[in-house]
C-alpha cells in the first residue's frame, strides 16, 4: 500500500515542531520526505527528554518515515546537492527566519528558476512582511499577540499556559499541510509551483473564530470567563470528591436535562444558559459533583448522554475503549527488529495508509543512499564525507 499521497516528494528544512509536525503528516500519508539537516548543529526536538533508549521520543515520532541526510549549507558543495535534489522534488518546507534560504541561494526565486514546478513552504512566527517578520517567538507570544491568550483563562489567574503547542501545530503545521496540498491541485491545472508564506501568528489569529467573530461585527470584546464556551456559563470542568475533574458541555437542553436528573437536581435543569443565573448554577453543579469521587462519576455518566467526560491522563487516555478502537496508537520498527509505540495517523482513509516504516533516524542516516541516487560515485561520497560537507 503506497497512501493518497505517494506521488509527492518533499524536501524538509525544518527542525522543532511546526515543520516537522507537518512533513510527519505528510509522511504517513505516503509522501517521500527528505529531511535535510546540520551535521554539526544539533536540533533541539532530538535532545529533548524523555529519551527511550537513548534518543529523544519527540524526535523519534515526529521524524518517523522519514530519510535524513547530513548536509553542510555553508559549503558550495552541500548547496550543489541541494540544487540537484530540488530538479527532482515537489515540495521544499522550511523554518528558518525570514531571508535565511535567500541567502544561502536557496530562496524560491533561485530553485523556482531549476524546477518552475516546485511548491515552495516557509513556516515561521510572524510571516514574510510586517514589522515582526525577524522578531523572535515560541508558542506562546504567537498566542498572545493574536488575542487567544486574551480570553483563554480564569479571570483570578489570568491566561492559562496551554499543554499543547496551539500556534505550532493548529496554526503552523495542519495550515501549512492545507496550504501545500492546494497549491498541488492548482499545479494540476497550470503546470506550476507557487510559494507559500505560513505565520504562526496569523493561522493562531484565524483561529479565533467565534470570538473573532463577534468582536468584529458587533464590537464584543471577549474576556476570562466571559461568554458560554470560555467559562462564563457552566460549560466547564468541575472537580471530584477526590480531586479529579470531569468535563461538563450540556449546552442544549437534551442533555442539560439529563444531566441535571443524573446529579439527583432535575430543577437546575430551567436554569440553562440563563447568563444572570450561571454563577449560582456552577456553585450548584460543583457541590454536585464533589459529593461524588471520580470512578463514581465515570460509572454514573457511562450510561448517561449527556455530554460530561472524565478529564483522563495520557495513560488513562491510551487505555481508553474509543481510542482504542480507533487504532491510535501503534508499534513503529525501530529498524533493529524491535519496536517502539507511537500516536498513529488519526487520518482514516477507505483505501487504508502504508504501515510505519521507521521511527525517526539518527542524523544523516540515509545520506550515502540518497546521493547514490543522484549518481555519485561511492569515492565521490567518500570525499564529500572527508570535507564534512555530509555527515
Amino acid at each position: 500500500m503506497s497512501g493518497p499521497l505517494a506521488s509527492l516528494k518533499v524536501l524538509d528544512f525544518s527542525t522543532l515542531l511546526p515543520g516537522p509536525f507537518a512533513s510527519l503528516m505528510l509522511a504517513d500519508m505516503g509522501a517521500e520526505v527528505l529531511r535535510i539537516e546540520s551535521p554539526t548543529r544539533v536540533d533541539l526536538l532530538r535532545v529533548l527528554p524523555p529519551h527511550d533508549q537513548g534518543t529523544s521520543a519527540s524526535h523519534t515520532y515526529l521524524n518517523r518515515n522519514k530519510r535524513s541526510l547530513a548536509l553542510d549549507l555553508k559549503q558550495p558543495e552541500g548547496l550543489e546537492i541541494v540544487r540537484e535534489l530540488v530538479k527532482d522534488y515537489d515540495i521544499v518546507l522550511e523554518q528558518f527566519r525570514p531571508g535565511v534560504m535567500e541567502r544561502l541561494g536557496l530562496g524560491y526565486e533561485a530553485l523556482k528558476a531549476i524546477n518552475p514546478r516546485l511548491i515552495y513552504v516557509s513556516i515561521t512566527g510572524y510571516g514574510q512582511t510586517g514589522p515582526y517578520k525577524d522578531r523572535a517567538g515560541h508558542d506562546i507570544n504567537y498566542l498572545a499577540l493574536a488575542g487567544v491568550a486574551s480570553y483563554t483563562g480564569r479571570q483570578d489567574s489570568g491566561p492559562l499556559p496551554l499543554g499543547v503547542q496551539l500556534a505550532d501545530v493548529g496554526g503552523g503545521s495542519l495550515h501549512a499541510v492545507v496550504g501545500l496540498l492546494a497549491a498541488v491541485i492548482a499545479r494540476q491545472q497550470s503546470g506550476v509551483g507557487q510559494y507559500l508564506d505560513v505565520s504562526m501568528t496569523d493561522c493562531s489569529f484565524s483561529l479565533n473564530a467565534m470570538a473573532g467573530a463577534g468582536y468584529l461585527a458587533c464590537g464584543v470584546e471577549p474576556e476570562w470567563e466571559g461568554h458560554v464556551l470560555n467559562g462564563g456559563s457552566f460549560y466547564d470542568y468541575y472537580r471530584s470528591r477526590d480531586g479529579r475533574w470531569m468535563s461538563v458541555g450540556s449546552l442544549e437542553p437534551a442533555f442539560m436535562q439529563p444531566l441535571c436528573e443524573a446529579l439527583g437536581r432535575p430543577e437546575l435543569a430551567a436554569q440553562g444558559l440563563k447568563p444572570e443565573q450561571q454563577p449560582a448554577l456552577k456553585q450548584a453543579l460543583q457541590v454536585e459533583f464533589e459529593k461524588r469521587s471520580f470512578e463514581e462519576l465515570c460509572e454514573l455518566f457511562a450510561g448517561v448522554d449527556a455530554c460530561v467526560e472524565p478529564v483522563l491522563t495520557l495513560s488513562e487516555a491510551v487505555a481508553h475503549p474509543q481510542l482504542k478502537a480507533r487504532a491510535l496508537v501503534s508499534e513503529v520498527p525501530r529498524g533493529d527488529g524491535s519496536s517502539q509505540a507511537q500516536i498513529a495517523c488519526p487520518l482514516k482513509f477507505s483505501e487504508g495508509l502504508p504501515a510505519p516504516r521507521h521511527i525517526g533516524v539518527v542524523v544523516g542516516a540515509h545520506s550515502d543512499e540518497v546521493l547514490a541516487e543522484l549518481g555519485l560515485s561511492p569515492q565521490r561520497i567518500s570525499e564529500l564525507r572527508s570535507s564534512k560537507v555530509i555527515m
